[in-house]
């Protein structure tokens, strides 16, 4: 059965390969629209490169609507360190994609497409929050109406400061709104795409996929892969944004367990943490099915059949 997403992003490396495996041919999704926030870099930088990675795969019959250029409350914070300046250095893009953006804000787009699915619309966000909680805010008829919110972001430990991860700290307040909404949230957080590595066995395996997309992709976990050493230490770039769209085409590549999440957003040190209860200690209902493990042969055995399909014409 086909299910229907709307993908809400910040390219950003690893939500492009989320949109490239998303988009494959051996994907069952049905990709309504794709919305853009402020995150790895600015809004309209973001959405450039979404234009462009949909360019790339030939996906033109999907609308992008540019959504939030900065958070609910906080000043607006990126991460040209680890995506470059453009958000998505590393591949040779032309400057001006073909594709464009519609004329509908992004919250509007989700809005309407939630409205109008019928019960059975998945979120896909994996950035920052903001243009999920401002939709719930502007319009509270979509939240019973939406079938699960699949997201990147958070952990028991940080990337950003010692306590938070990115997507999170960078709108703790819209990720709260989110957390407390009541709709079903499986969260793909750092304890478990930290394990979705792209070691250089793997960058050698994709590689010898010939076909565009596959070579763009390795563009991109080579410059990916550079920044992490740089800035982290790791010895591969962890694939985060694409678990998401892993988990929605194959579940047991993952195993999660049913707990409460919330999020801070008052603390000093630790604004932007997600306090994951596993243990059950506070006694609240759990609120988000949090991934603790993955199959790492199943999850790059996945990525390199959707490679692979870009041999014959994208969807």
């Amino acid at each position: 059965m086909t299910k229907k997403v709307i993908l809400d992003c910040d390219p950003g490396h690893d939500d492009a390969i989320s949109i490239i495996l998303a988009a494959s041919n051996i994907s069952d999704l049905k990709i309504e629209a794709i919305t853009t926030v402020a995150g790895n870099v600015e809004v309209e930088k973001n959405t450039q490169n979404t234009l462009k990675v949909c360019d790339m795969i030939g996906l033109t019959d999907v609308p992008v609507a540019q959504g939030v250029e900065r958070p609910l409350v906080k000043e607006r914070e990126i991460a040209e360190e680890i995506h470059g300046d453009t958000g998505l250095d590393g591949p040779d893009l032309p400057e001006i994609p073909t594709k464009q953006a519609i004329d509908q804000h992004g919250v509007d787009l989700i809005i309407e497409k939630v409205l109008n699915a019928g019960d059975d619309i998945t979120l896909v966000p994996t950035g920052p929050l903001t243009n999920i909680a401002l939709a719930m805010i502007k319009e509270p008829k979509i939240i019973p109406k939406i079938k699960e919110i699949v997201l990147m972001g958070g952990g028991t430990f940080g990337n950003w400061t010692p306590a938070a991860e990115f997507n999170i700290y960078v709108d703790a307040e819209a990720a709260n709104v989110v957390f407390n909404s009541g709709v079903p949230i499986s969260m793909f957080a750092l304890d478990v795409t930290h394990q979705a590595i792209a070691t250089d066995e793997i960058i050698e395996q994709l590689s010898n996929i010939d076909n565009a997309t596959a070579h763009f992709v390795v563009e991109l976990l080579v410059f990916f892969k550079k920044t992490y050493k740089e800035v982290f230490g790791f010895s591969g770039p962890p694939i985060h944004d694409a678990c998401t769209v892993a988990y929605l085409l194959d579940p047991s590549i993952f195993k999660c367990q049913h707990v409460r999440v919330d999020v801070e957003t008052k603390g000093e040190f630790s604004y932007g943490m997600t306090v994951v209860d596993k243990l059950k200690t506070t006694g609240k209902d759990p609120n988000v099915h949090f991934a603790y493990e993955l199959n790492f042969d199943k999850f790059w055995d996945l990525m390199t059949k959707a490679l692979q399909s870009y041999q014959t014409q994208p969807n």
